[in-house]
């Protein structure tokens, strides 16, 4: 089985994330990833997932800089590095404006400052044992482990989108994580990744590129693309930053639309208004056939790591992820 991973979050309790993540092995998966936003703490579910399992590299998709500090990030990150025997991959990203302020009561700015500087408060307590730093978004005046990690570092993958944050990924990271990637916007990812890479005197194939793929699948293409509506819809009816993904990827009427019946909470105006083209270019959702020929045609853009992200809700949300982990397995 070509590398392949799985992104979990929403629509599962703790146990069901869990026993998805064994069985995302079990189907010879390479990778699990845990989303946040309202779906459980990452860490506490990462670190059931690394007992529960020996090979599958676990990782965050990502852990905000914002709402957590980046010694508390640091911290987790070795806890989870030993759990796992080093299977742990931090993603980091910036989040939302919309999230971090209106959700968490916590101040948002510079968020590209804030992602480098969060990089490199983490790697210096890995290594060192102890930080003190005076940034511009963070200061810490000291802060030192209590504990010696079981390794000095920890593979970093930044979420990046447009050029400044990518041209950082290209500078700091080991790998990218993108969303609602399309083989278009992977191309122009990497001519970024490189002016980064480019910046730190390294070569851009020593990162990995990865992206979360939200996926819906069903005997009958209608029904899977229907399914991933409501996903599309909140992502581009709430967050600017996916608005402009989706207008770059061609889509400029349709998020109008979408904008416009989200903000008058017209759910089924919403949904009415995603097309099939954006949900087959966006997403990688149909019958299983159509999965797997998506994947390819992902893998044949530059994508190294396709990750899917099932679309899973109610008392079917393991059916869901399970009938997700059979197609993408082949």
């Amino acid at each position: 089985m070509e590398r392949l991973g799985i992104a979990l979050g929403a629509g599962l309790s703790p146990a069901e994330t869990v026993e998805c993540v064994r069985l995302a092995e079990e189907a010879g998966y390479e990778s699990a990833w845990i989303i946040e936003g309202h779906g459980g703490d990452q860490f506490s579910l990462l670190t059931a997932c690394a007992l529960a399992t020996t090979r599958v590299r676990l990782g965050t998709a990502i852990s905000s800089v914002f709402v957590r500090t980046a010694p508390t990030i640091a911290m987790a990150a070795a806890c989870l590095d030993h759990f796992s025997n080093g299977r742990f991959v931090l993603g980091l990203g910036s989040s939302h404006k919309v999230q971090v302020e209106v959700e968490h009561g916590v101040h948002y700015a510079d968020p590209v400052t804030r992602v480098r500087e969060t990089v490199e408060v983490v790697r210096a307590l890995l290594r060192d044992g102890a930080v003190s730093f005076h940034g511009k978004t963070i200061t810490i005046e000291h802060f030192d482990l209590w504990f010696k990690p079981a390794h000095t570092s920890v593979p970093i993958y930044l979420s990046a989108l447009f050029p400044q944050m990518l041209a950082l990924c290209g500078e700091v990271a080991q790998g990218l994580l993108m969303v609602f990637a399309t083989p278009g916007s992977i191309r122009t990812a990497v001519e970024h990744l490189c002016v980064g890479a480019a910046r730190a005197g390294r070569d851009v194939k020593e990162l990995e590129i990865a992206s979360l793929l939200p996926a819906s699948i069903a005997e009958d293409r209608k029904v899977a693309y229907d399914r991933v509506r409501p996903v599309l819809a909140f992502y581009v009816g709430y967050f600017p930053r996916y608005q402009r993904v989706a207008r770059e990827a061609g889509f400029g009427a349709a998020v109008d639309a979408i904008a416009e019946a989200s903000k008058r909470s017209d759910t089924a105006r919403t949904h009415a208004a995603i097309p099939d083209e954006m949900v087959a270019r966006l997403t990688a959702s149909g019958t299983p056939a159509d999965l797997r020929a998506r994947i390819a045609e992902y893998r044949r853009s530059g994508l190294a790591l396709p990750i899917l992200m099932p679309v899973a809700s109610g008392p079917d949300a393991m059916a869901a992820v399970a009938e997700t982990l059979r197609a993408g397995a082949g």
